[in-house]
Formats: C-alpha cells, structure tokens, sequence
C-alpha cells in the first residue's frame, strides 16, 4: 500500500481530482517542511538541490509533472509555455552548486504554476474551488 504526502488522492482526470494531486505537489515541493523556531518553509525541492545535478533533474521532472497535469486540462499553450519557463528557470538556478538553493526559498516555480492552474480551473470548473488554499 502506498504511503507520503500524495498516497490515497484520486487517479481520475476530472477536475477536481486534478486540482487535490497538483496541491499535494506544490506542498510536497514547496512547502513540506518548516525550519524548526521560524516560520520559514521548505520543500523537497530545497532538499534535492542537495544532491549535485542529479536532484535537479528530479525536481523538475516533478514540476513537469504539474505542467502535464494542466495540459491535460487543456489550459492554454500560452499558459503551458509560461509554465514550463517558471520550471526552466528554477531548474537552471538549481544547478549552481550549493547557491541553487537559495533561489529555492524565493522563486518557488511550484507555487507559481500552481496559481497559474488554479486561476484556470477557478474560471473553467467553479466547483473544483476549495476554501482552503494556502499557496
């Protein structure tokens, strides 16, 4: 049986299935963890900056897996394009050794995306809405 942060979400390609999978991953990536005393979160994609080159890679393999999602939403080329180049850019800052991760804490390419999708199935499927959006 599975187990982690997306164990149990729904595979179904309806809208509102959609929009729980790519909130589990924006949170998994971008807001998992905290820095113990802050306020100050953190995600996977700070921790596999860790791991030179191949990490990055994994990263954005997982951001691709948000853009993929949208897709198959049918969300705009446009909307896709804008999405692939938040995942580039984070991408390409995550390969500076060690410094790659700073960007991490404020660039936030997930989050980005997230918004980019949300505002889609705000407008395009009102009932996929949730009060409880943290991103």
């Amino acid at each position: 049986m599975a187990s982690g942060p997306m164990a149990g979400l729904p595979l179904g390609k309806n809208p509102a299935d959609v929009r729980r999978r790519i909130e589990a991953m924006e949170k998994l990536l971008e807001r998992g963890f905290t820095i113990p005393g802050t306020r100050q979160v953190f995600g996977l994609d700070v921790i596999l900056d860790l791991i030179p080159v191949g990490g990055d890679f994994i990263a954005a393999a997982m951001g691709i897996y948000m853009v993929i999602e949208a897709r198959n939403l049918g969300m705009s080329k446009s909307a896709i394009a804008r999405m692939l180049g938040n995942v580039g850019i984070d991408w390409a800052l995550g390969l500076i050794p060690w410094v790659g991760m700073i960007p991490d804490f404020f660039f936030r390419s997930n989050t980005r995306n997230l918004k980019i999708i949300r505002k889609h199935l705000d407008k395009h499927y009102p009932s996929t809405v949730t009060i409880d959006q943290h991103a």
